[in-house]
């Protein structure tokens, strides 16, 4: 159980530091998806749940997040 969550708090970090890359909204949703992934299956593992569909879910709100905001 540790070991899930601390590979999944090292991949949100990692996703983390990439999520400045991104100077339009396409590659901002990208970038956001990615983050979302990471921390919804990180989340869903570390709780029990099912880490592909937390994937899903936080690459789906990460994307949309991504993309409608500005830089």
């Amino acid at each position: 159980m540790t070991r899930k969550i601390a590979l999944g708090m090292a991949m949100g970090s990692i996703l983390t530091l990439l999520a400045g890359c991104g100077d339009d909204p396409g590659t901002r949703a990208v970038t956001g998806g990615l983050i979302g992934a990471g921390a919804g299956a990180g989340i869903a593992a570390a709780t029990g749940g099912r880490p592909a569909t937390g994937a899903l879910i936080g690459g789906g709100v990460g994307a949309v997040g991504g993309a409608v905001t500005t830089p």
